[in-house]
């Protein structure tokens, strides 16, 4: 944990493959970090490249696709979360060299989701985040079912493991998915635009210029939605608390994502009104 000087003056950052999309930068220099930075890191290198950061003034790193797995194992510790998880989406590089790794993705959802939450959700995808949203919704007593391309990877999550999307409702997209604006989204997602009426919450944790075409398609059926973009400040706070031992400026953090010129956000239709399944705290 870091005072209120320090945290201005040590080094930060984001890792991924690619990165390049990334607006945690523009958050995390927004709410003080001022020496935040995108780092593209291929998996080939990522364990000699995690190893050197303390020693290259780095205090802590976020992680994002596709290394939340690789990361937990490079690690020296974990939190419980992170290891029950699988993954870890925050490193902190300690003065000894030590690297411990944390989750935040867990809670930053279930802080998003806000109110209520559902009794019956569908994850897409199994890698990090997909563990994240797992572990966080069935922890609050939710009973969640996965789709993957991959059955064979999903069934590692410990939920039932889908052929084909079914009726729930929450629908979480986990995948990369519409990262790209030249990706399919619904063919590569087994979903139809019109099936999406199966669902009272969508949420998509991809967010790009325009938002996906998930989030849109839902918001235009009036389904509740929230982007990959409230999701990223909710997670983001709970890092910047936990770098610094601060209170996150929240407000500051989501005015910095939201660039209103070239992304307009989707309205939500409705709340979030479904029975409450919570049968534990989110955060054990």
């Amino acid at each position: 944990m870091l005072g209120q000087l320090d945290h201005c003056e040590r080094r930060f950052g984001v890792l991924g493959w690619p990165v390049s999309h990334s607006r945690s930068p523009a958050m995390m220099r927004a709410a003080g970090l001022q020496r935040y930075q995108r780092l593209p890191v291929a998996p080939g290198v990522l364990h000699d490249t995690v190893r050197a950061l303390g020693a290259a003034g780095f205090h802590g790193a976020n992680v994002t696709i596709p290394h939340k797995e690789a990361a937990l194992a490079i690690a020296d510790t974990a939190s419980d979360a992170a290891r029950e998880i699988g993954a870890a989406n925050t490193l902190t590089f300690g003065d000894d060299g030590s690297i411990a790794a944390e989750n935040t993705d867990a809670p930053g959802l279930l802080a998003a989701l806000g109110g209520t939450l559902p009794a019956t959700a569908l994850v897409l995808g199994a890698g990090g985040s997909a563990r994240a949203v797992v572990w966080a919704l069935t922890h609050a007593g939710t009973a969640v079912s996965v789709w993957n391309r991959t059955p064979q990877r999903a069934r590692a999550l410990g939920v039932p493991v889908v052929q084909r999307p079914v009726p729930a409702e929450l629908l979480v997209n986990c995948t990369s998915v519409g990262l790209d604006r030249s990706s399919t989204d619904f063919k590569d997602l087994a979903l139809d635009a019109d099936g999406l009426s199966e669902y009272t919450t969508v949420v998509d944790l991809v967010y790009r210029a325009g938002g996906t075409s998930l989030i849109q398609q839902a918001a235009e059926r009036g389904l509740h939605t929230v982007d990959g973009l409230e999701i990223l400040v909710s997670q983001g706070a709970l890092t910047f608390t936990l770098w610094t031992g601060l209170p996150a400026p929240l407000q500051t953090m989501r005015a910095a994502v939201e660039d209103k010129a070239s992304q307009p956000r989707v309205p939500r239709a409705h709340p979030l009104q479904v029975t409450d399944r919570r049968s534990a705290d989110p955060g054990s």
